[in-house]
């Protein structure tokens, strides 16, 4: 199960997330928002990490215009490495290294088709489980 979280700058982008999910066949809770009525990125970015830190869900995507808040907001929870990423290179090295799990983007930052190539590489890339990976994550923690 996927957590789901954006404000009002990245709903149309979530929404295109959403519909890629559904297209891969992969459950999701969408913890908002829902529209693009202007909102505040911590209420939506950190109910989707306290899911993901509770065990709710496996990971999380989460989206506001540039990513930034909405990924500080979400590490501020216990347990959470959210990771902004714009490229697939980063996507792939922060689940490998750092056994991210939440993916942050910024909608204002990228556009749907390299958003949602960035999506699949985040959740269809293991982490190492390198001795040194899980010890720096362990000094994380």
């Amino acid at each position: 199960m996927i957590a789901l979280g954006c404000d009002h700058g990245g709903y149309e982008l979530m929404q295109e997330v959403i519909k890629h999910l559904e297209e891969r066949g992969l459950e999701y809770k969408n913890f908002g928002c829902y529209s693009t009525e202007s909102v505040d990125y911590p209420v939506y970015g950190q109910a989707a990490a306290k899911a993901v830190a509770s065990g709710e869900c496996d990971k999380g995507i989460i989206i506001c215009g540039t990513g930034i808040g909405i990924s500080i907001s979400a590490n501020k929870i216990k347990g959470i490495r959210a990771a902004l990423c714009h490229d697939c290179f980063s996507a792939q090295a922060t689940r490998e290294h750092n056994d991210a799990n939440m993916l942050a983007m910024g909608a204002r930052v990228i556009g749907p088709g390299l958003a949602l190539k960035i999506v699949d590489i985040f959740l269809d890339t293991p982490f190492s489980n390198d001795e040194r990976h899980v010890r720096r994550i362990g000094m994380i923690e």
